[in-house]
């Protein structure tokens, strides 16, 4: 009788679980002090207690809407600006050199220009996780466009489409994939640029978490808001790559 194939998210199970098991076991054996690295068991406790009182959903709330207003703010720019580039040659010679010196950077750089300008209150937060979505997101879609097989381009010139059109329906279609890795991207960079923005000024979210427990000594709380942050990005990713699957479907090309 032929076996079925465990299902993906099963499988990828398998490798979390041994390295748990393992950092148990070290910790358990007295290698490594629990006062520096908590075992799993204390971790989930942790996450536990945390869960029962409330400040893991107000800290989830707070990282979540900063996460989706930056995520907006930043692929609505992104998609405007990597579109116009890739789709007129005039545009990307006038704007690409400045975006592309900007994508260099350091995000932390950001940082203090932000609070000047902004305050110390969410808008500078929102707008450093924006930052951190905009240059994948820009970057991939300007390729997508400007990498479109000529091919099709001379189809379209046959047809009589007019420049417009020829964006809308060959140039846009034929960069979906390369737009929708640069969206997942994007996500990726935004959960780290909340934790940054996080740890130097906030009083709720993920990142507060990690800090206060690096201030007062609690190993197991900066533990449990890495796992935190860890399965967040992860759903989020699912949700994304699911989306990207149906965009792309009439497409033969499988995103994971």
């Amino acid at each position: 009788m032929r076996k079925l194939p465990a299902p993906g998210w099963l499988a990828g199970l398998l490798i979390p679980a041994i390295l748990l098991a393992f950092w148990q076991a070290v910790v358990m054996a007295g290698l490594v002090p629990a006062a520096i690295l908590p075992p799993p068991s204390l971790v989930l406790a942790t996450l536990g207690a945390m869960a029962q009182s409330g400040e893991m959903a107000q800290a989830l709330a707070a990282t979540g809407s900063r996460i989706a207003w930056g995520f907006v703010l930043g692929a609505s720019a992104a998609t405007l600006l990597g579109g116009l580039c890739g789709a007129s040659p005039r545009a990307r010679a006038l704007l690409d050199p400045l975006i592309q010196a900007l994508r260099s950077v350091p995000s932390l750089a950001w940082v203090p220009l932000f609070i000047l300008w902004l305050g110390i209150f969410e808008a500078s937060k929102i707008t450093l996780v924006a930052v951190g979505v905009f240059f994948p997101v820009y970057l991939n879609l300007l390729s997508g466009i400007a990498n479109v097989d000529r091919k099709l381009l001379e189809v379209g010139r046959v047809l009589g489409f007019p420049a417009w059109r020829r964006l809308l329906r060959i140039q846009l279609p034929a960069a979906l994939p390369a737009y929708v890795v640069g969206l997942r991207s994007g996500l990726g960079l935004g959960w780290m640029f909340v934790a940054a923005a996080e740890l130097l000024g906030a009083s709720s979210g993920l990142g507060f978490i990690l800090d206060d427990g690096e201030q007062t000594g609690r190993p197991e709380r900066v533990m449990a808001a890495l796992i935190l942050f860890g399965l967040c990005g992860k759903l989020t990713d699912m949700v994304l790559a699911s989306a990207g699957r149906r965009l792309v479907a009439w497409q033969d090309i499988e995103i994971r």
